[in-house]
């Protein structure tokens, strides 16, 4: 098939686990001989790149842009995408196309656009910015930081100020790095205006949008071509934001989700959220979970002392991944062992916050924040650890579990994340029952047989959360959407 795949992530440009489905999702399509073209917002600094080589817009020419400005103008002036000339379209496509020798069926443009992270502006927060708050807030107990693993790999971005963020996933204001639009629902219109303009006059059997950002793009051009649209479902504005949504972004998400002749969600758990809270048709929806690559491994582990056990927390610094209680924990295990370290790997709006937590509640010195992590520092965090800890309050799947276990790490996981319904040799536990938490945490550091066991086992059901097999699935229900698109035809 001939997939044109919408998306905002891809590596080395990751905010979160997108990024890392996208790319195995692609990885495998292409190994199955499907072709794709791959449509990014934007590309990032390409010597944190590990898997592809992006073109960087910014390396766009200047004749390129200007030529572009008015092919921008006519679409915004006319609302017809169809009145950009074939000529005006090719030549804006020749600065924005490129390949990489890692697939054999992929094309990836690159589009400019200020978005990059959903997440706001505390992904820019460096581990340097980290380490001198932890200084000031455990001052005063007369305890040093000590780096994780020989220091951590710093986001490679320009640095934002550790202080809290008006406004949701920063509309109220860009990040000091500069890598994040102010005006998000700007950039999303850009870049659905220049994905309309690079695609047309090209065939497609189906059009693939992941997530929010690019649903309207997704919209636009299925009703422009007829081409089927498929809309994966990564996650929903109430797993971001729980009940105080932004309803501007939760409009976007119900009209793609409608426009969209089959959705396909990572969990039934995030099936449950659409179906009972965009009103969306059960029947047009299939779940397909997220995978793993089978050669995950890492490198050598790293251990801060001989005699120190590390548990890690992973991911996003932010209200849905439930970080305050995961250091709420930490001091429930501190006071029964004592040779403990909890690393805090990631980078997000409730990273002050969090140091801050721990510093008040004595145990600053046992929590080490290590900001973002990529590449090659995110294995060592994986070796390095005796246990990690899941404990999201709103989990629409999470993939940083099947990595922690690829690296023969044993898990703790949230009851309320859709990885749990795939997994079944891991502890699970409710995100809010710290007490439980601790008890888990305390269980696989003090006894072996607890931890060989989930190590085994873990192991073995790897085995079939493949993105091979989740490659397969989206196929069966691109054929799905293009029989339904089909009949609707006819």
């Amino acid at each position: 098939m001939r997939i044109l795949m919408l998306g905002w992530e891809f590596p080395p440009f990751i905010a979160g686990g997108l990024g890392t489905a996208c790319y195995g999702l692609t990885k495998a399509l292409d190994a199955l001989g499907h072709e794709i073209t791959f449509v990014l917002p934007k590309a990032v600094n390409r010597s944190h790149s590990s898997h592809v080589r992006l073109l960087s817009p910014e390396e766009v020419t200047s004749r390129d842009v200007a030529r572009a400005a008015p092919i921008i103008r006519q679409i915004r002036a006319s609302g017809d995408p169809a009145a950009v000339s074939d000529l005006e379209r090719e030549q804006w496509r020749g600065g924005t196309e490129f390949h990489s020798e890692e697939f054999r069926h992929v094309t990836f443009r690159a589009v400019p656009s200020g978005i990059s992270s959903p997440y706001g502006p505390g992904a820019g927060v460096t581990p340097e910015q980290i380490e001198a708050l932890m200084r000031r807030e455990a001052g005063a107990e007369g305890a040093g930081v000590e780096a994780a693993g020989g220091g951590a790999g710093a986001s490679g971005e320009p640095s934002a100020a550790l202080a809290s963020t008006p406004g949701f996933l920063g509309l109220s204001r860009p990040s000091a790095g500069g890598d994040y639009g102010g005006d998000l629902i700007g950039d999303v219109r850009r870049y659905a205006e220049l994905c309309v303009m690079l695609t047309r006059g090209e065939r497609y059997d189906v059009i693939h949008a992941h997530d929010w950002l690019t649903y309207p793009a997704g919209m636009a051009i299925a009703r422009l071509t007829g081409i089927p649209l498929v809309v994966h479902v990564h996650s929903t504005e109430f797993d971001r934001s729980g009940e105080h949504i932004n309803r501007q972004l939760y409009e976007i998400e119900r009209r793609g989700m409608h426009s969209a002749m089959r959705l396909i969600t990572v969990s039934f758990w995030t099936r449950n959220i659409v179906m009972h809270r965009y009103n969306v048709n059960p029947g047009k929806i299939r779940v397909v979970w997220n995978g793993i690559e089978s050669s995950a491994g890492g490198t050598a582990p790293t251990k801060i002392r001989a005699k120190d056990k590390i548990v890690l927390f992973l991911g996003r610094i932010t209200m849905q991944k439930g970080p305050e209680y995961f250091i709420a924990a930490a001091k429930r295990v501190l006071e029964k062992i004592e040779d403990v370290k909890f690393v805090v790997a990631g980078s997000g709006d409730m990273a002050t916050r969090m140091i801050e937590l721990a510093a008040q509640m004595g145990i600053g010195h046992k929590v080490l924040f290590t900001g973002f992590l990529r590449g090659t520092d995110v294995a060592r965090a994986y070796k390095m650890a005796d246990c990690y800890v899941m404990p999201s309050v709103s989990e629409p799947f999470g993939i940083a579990p099947l990595e922690a276990m690829s690296h023969d790490v044993p898990v703790i996981i949230s009851k309320q994340s859709g990885v749990s319904e795939a997994l079944t040799h891991v502890l699970k536990v409710d995100f809010w029952d710290v007490d439980e938490m601790a008890n888990k945490i305390i269980a696989v550091l003090k006894h072996p047989p607890l931890r060989n066991t989930l190590r085994r086992n873990g192991a073995m059901e790897l085995r079939h959360l493949t993105w091979e097999g989740a490659a397969r699935k989206c196929v069966e229900v691109y054929e799905e959407a293009v029989g339904a698109m089909t009949r609707v035809a006819m």
